[in-house]
């Protein structure tokens, strides 16, 4: 056990604390097409942690509410709601840039205009980048659930972690999360139940039906057809 309550206080003692990352790295090859997006869409809506906090009017033109998406995967859906919500910014962030090439071409291809994009890690975007309380909602779409319980650290969904979420989020702001692993289901409702800034938007103060604003992806489509549940949970700052 360290003796250091959080990374950054480690820093300052001139420590390495060695941090429990939610992901694996992998380096995906890209395809001709996806490589082609990045490099006409990047300079467009490509962001970095390098261009320090954001000013979110600067950078969209319009002061229109934003949605931050953690872990986008390929963006389809990501790339779909921008399209529906025109009158929304949204910001995506994932780490494997096979899937922020995906995001691109698929925007490009759709013509969305309201959509940036961050091939960084997350948790370094919130705190580096996006000021308190200027985000609408944040969404976090099938996580990866790290299903062996040894591995169950590794969820992104922690208390720490949705204390900065809750941070970055205007009064009235909405943690939105789903997942098809229902022991994690339980586990983010634990987490988001004890954070006492949160109130749960279901009816049944667990789970919300699944929200139009939230496309179905074709694995989650796929899993229905199998059986397989899916878990929506709506809070709200």
């Amino acid at each position: 056990m360290t003796q250091f309550k959080s990374a950054e206080e480690a820093a300052a003692a001139g420590k390495y604390v060695r941090t429990v990352r939610s992901f694996v790295k992998r380096e995906g090859r890209l395809t001709k097409g996806q490589a082609a997006a990045i490099e006409r869409q990047w300079p467009v809506m490509g962001l970095s942690i390098a261009g320090g906090q954001l000013d979110l009017k600067a950078v969209f033109g319009n002061d229109h509410p934003v949605t931050l998406e953690i872990g986008f995967g390929m963006g389809h859906s990501l790339v779909e709601m921008a399209h529906n919500e025109p009158d929304r910014n949204f910001i995506g962030v994932e780490v494997h840039e096979p899937g922020v090439g995906a995001c691109l071409m698929a925007a490009e291809q759709e013509g969305v205009n309201n959509l940036r994009i961050y091939n960084e890690d997350a948790v370094e975007v919130l705190k580096q980048c996006i000021a308190d309380h200027s985000l609408d909602r944040v969404q976090i779409f099938f996580p990866d659930p790290w299903h062996k319980k040894r591995h169950h650290k590794r969820r992104i969904i922690q208390p720490e972690f949705v204390e900065l979420l809750v941070q970055k989020l205007v009064p009235g702001g909405i943690l939105h999360l789903a997942t098809d692993w229902q022991n994690y289901a339980e586990h983010m409702l634990d987490v988001l139940n004890a954070n006492a800034e949160l109130t749960n938007l279901s009816a049944t103060n667990d789970y919300v039906p699944r929200p139009t604003t939230r496309p179905k992806t074709k694995f989650e489509q796929r899993g229905e057809r199998k059986g397989h549940g899916v878990w929506d949970l709506m809070f709200q700052r």
